[in-house]
């Protein structure tokens, strides 16, 4: 019996796996896709955007994980194995890391750091007034493990915060906005929009010409969810025309983002490369083994992927 590990990233962080996983689970083998002597014996799989047809290739699979919280890549494949669980991992050291991530971008429009940063690009002065926190309205799109971590450090901050999810949540000082039918009153009273949704067939494209335009106008957005979430073309319509004020994008579809995309040399776009919260193999690790342990003593094991949801 084995683990396989099919992923695109190599080098000290699948050895850091390895490791880990041999440690923990001494009586497995830990192979590496396409080293597999054996893929009759592979019960487990663990992946990280694996190339279509590859996970059908091992035919006694128990268990699928998949090492980041985002599973659109690996839904898309058509030929993944039915009935064989797919797990997602539900936090893995990136809620910290996210939060840190959306706060710092929240700061920054907040305390106008975008605006300075084009003044100081001008050679101009232009002192701003203070804005308190209170007054400032944020908006966390998707109260999935990560987004519902980021809306409780924006409250705590002292943020007028909201989130908006497909089905209702309860979150403790938070405006807990639900379906679709809140969706523009969600966006007409945020100001700094954070999106962490998880990427489906219905979130595709979701921040477009409309949706952008629900927001006030001078309105910020984050973005460190999927790049397919934004359609490129209005969001830069919407920077160019002013109505988004500035925006933070971590996420891009392609990726890397070529060399010459408008993003690039935008003054109103800061990017960042797919770093907002990155997985913490060790972290990851005490997930995977507890539910092989789970499955291998026949109890349901945790953070099931719904394949018809997308999460």
């Amino acid at each position: 019996m084995s683990i396989v590990i099919v992923a695109a990233e190599h080098g000290e962080v699948l050895d850091t796996y390895r490791a880990v996983l041999a440690e923990a689970l001494p009586d497995l083998d830990v192979w590496t896709w396409p080293d597999v002597p054996d893929p009759a014996a592979v019960r487990y799989a663990l992946v990280w955007q694996p190339e279509p047809g590859v996970l059908g290739r091992f035919p006694n699979l128990a268990g699928i994980f998949n090492l980041g919280a985002g599973v659109d890549a690996i839904l898309r494949d058509t030929t993944l194995p039915e009935g064989v669980p797919l797990m997602r991992l539900a936090d893995a050291g990136m809620g910290d890391q996210m939060v840190e991530y959306c706060l710092y971008g929240v700061l920054h429009f907040h305390r106008d750091m975008d605006l300075y940063r084009r003044d100081q690009a001008d050679g101009a002065w232009h002192p701003r007034p203070f804005v308190a926190p209170g007054q400032r309205r944020v908006g966390v799109l998707g109260l999935g493990a990560l987004g519902a971590q980021v809306a409780d450090a924006c409250t705590a901050f002292g943020f007028d915060t909201a989130g908006w999810s497909r089905s209702p949540k309860v979150l403790r000082k938070v405006h807990a906005f639900a379906g679709a039918e809140r969706f523009d009153a969600f966006l007409a009273r945020t100001d700094i929009l954070v999106n962490l949704l998880p990427l489906t067939d219905e979130t595709r494209g979701i921040l477009n010409a409309r949706t952008l335009g629900k927001l006030p106008r001078g309105a910020c957005l984050i973005n460190a969810a999927r790049g397919a979430h934004v359609v490129e073309a209005d969001l830069l319509a919407a920077l160019d025309d002013g109505h988004i004020r500035g925006c933070l994008l971590d996420a891009f579809d392609p990726e890397p983002l070529p060399a010459d995309h408008p993003f690039r040399r935008h003054p109103g776009v800061l990017i960042t490369p797919h770093i907002a919260a990155q997985t913490l193999p060790r972290e990851a690790c005490q997930q995977i083994v507890n539910n092989i342990k789970r499955l291998e003593d026949g109890r349901a094991p945790y953070n099931v992927v719904d394949r018809t949801s997308g999460y």
